[in-house]
């Protein structure tokens, strides 16, 4: 993709990644690929917004030649270390020699860590602003969205912020603008990669905007450093973060399970009707047969959390501990839950679930139902009212 002018003077010279499929090591599923976004700003002092991955260095660097040559660079703002947005930093400074690099405190002790070499470095705070000619960058700290080092840049003058890692989605496409894309699927993937990356700091994300709106900082466009960019609605995604921040609700509810002989599988299936009965719309996830990233996604917005499984040596299945680590990570906000499953001469999964439960901040409403071996209809009945007794509690 070439350079592409998103306000007047200021270029996308970013790289799309239409072939990456894991994020984060494996834990996050990139099926529609992402971008890495930079932004060249043209002024008296010309100015680059966070880079690329290093692999994509090149192409970055293609972009920045069509606007300019990348030696008359003169400053690098990095709003957060991490390698998909820094990692083309060592080469890019090769050319643009004489660039001063701006960043957090946290950010300049984590590039130290990165990158080793003698750059020059200026460490700055929220509610400081250098001046570029015509425009301005005023910066605000924003630690723990997603790392200590992020921290947002905003332009007073054209109403832009680069929130990095905020408001982003993992999409390739053509169109670098909201408006140039499907919104369901733009949607789609920013609710994603919040209840995937964001969902643990929703109390700061709420914070955060809160903060942004009280220092005043009109916003026109949001040009964070994955996926689109949003010139046509930006207010549309500030308002669903500030939804999933404050941990708000559909009548909802997941149910992740796994099984070793179907006997868990056919209570999960009664307990649907049981919460379908009280009006509540469910979705069932077997863990050995979806993604997490799904299922986490399904969460962000449900009130209630079901998980389930067959017991095997005096605990849960495999797939569905590494389901609660994930789940403990990510620290749904404002959840309740309950755990069910089947077992055999002995018991343990049960327990052992509804521990991880808690450990994850999740509200256990219901002791947990066990069956042992294959139920019968009396025990599919019970499965029933399990789920309905749990579905008027869902608002």
């Amino acid at each position: 993709m070439s350079a592409v002018e998103i306000k007047k003077g200021i270029y996308w010279v970013g790289a799309v990644d239409w072939d990456i499929r894991e994020f984060h090591g494996p834990s996050y599923h990139t099926t529609r690929g992402t971008t890495y976004n930079a932004y060249l700003i043209i002024d008296d002092k010309i100015t680059l917004v966070d880079l690329v991955d290093a692999d994509f260095v090149d192409v970055m660097l293609d972009n920045i030649r069509e606007i300019v040559d990348p030696s008359k660079i003169d400053y690098v703002v990095v709003n957060h270390v991490e390698p998909d947005h820094s990692g083309a930093f060592p080469t890019l400074m090769k050319y643009a020699k004489n660039a001063k690099v701006f960043c957090s405190k946290n950010g300049k002790d984590a590039m130290l860590h990165h990158y080793f070499g003698d750059y020059s470095y200026e460490v700055v705070k929220t509610g400081d602003v250098i001046e570029l000619g015509k425009r301005t960058i005023k910066f605000v700290e924003a630690p723990m969205l997603h790392w200590p080092d992020s921290m947002f840049s905003y332009v007073e003058e054209e109403s832009l912020l680069f929130p990095n890692d905020a408001f982003g989605q993992h999409l390739a496409s053509t169109g670098r603008f909201d408006d140039e894309n499907d919104m369901c699927t733009i949607m789609e993937e920013a609710k994603r990669y919040y209840a995937n990356i964001l969902m643990p700091f929703s109390a700061l994300v709420v914070r955060k905007i809160e903060e942004i709106v009280k220092m005043g900082l009109k916003i026109d466009m949001i040009a964070p450093s994955h996926g689109i960019i949003w010139r046509s609605s930006p207010e549309k995604i500030i308002e669903k973060y500030m939804q999933w921040g404050k941990g708000e609700t559909t009548k909802k509810a997941v149910i992740a399970y796994d099984t070793m002989w179907f006997s868990t599988e056919k209570m999960a299936r009664s307990i649907i009707e049981g919460l379908s009965s009280e009006g509540v719309e469910t979705k069932l996830y077997k863990i050995s047969r979806s993604d997490v990233n799904d299922i986490m996604t399904d969460i962000l917005d449900a009130k209630a959390v079901l998980v389930a499984s067959s017991t095997i040596n005096n605990t849960m299945l495999p797939d569905v501990a590494y389901f609660l680590e994930e789940l403990v990570g990510l620290r749904p906000v404002k959840k309740i839950g309950a755990s069910f499953g089947s077992y055999g001469w002995g018991k343990g999964a049960v327990a052992n679930i509804e521990k991880r439960i808690k450990d994850a901040g999740i509200s256990i409403v219901k002791e947990g139902l066990q069956i042992k071996y294959v139920p019968t209809e009396e025990d599919l009945k019970a499965c029933y009212e399990f789920g309905k007794e749990i579905g008027k509690m869902i608002e």
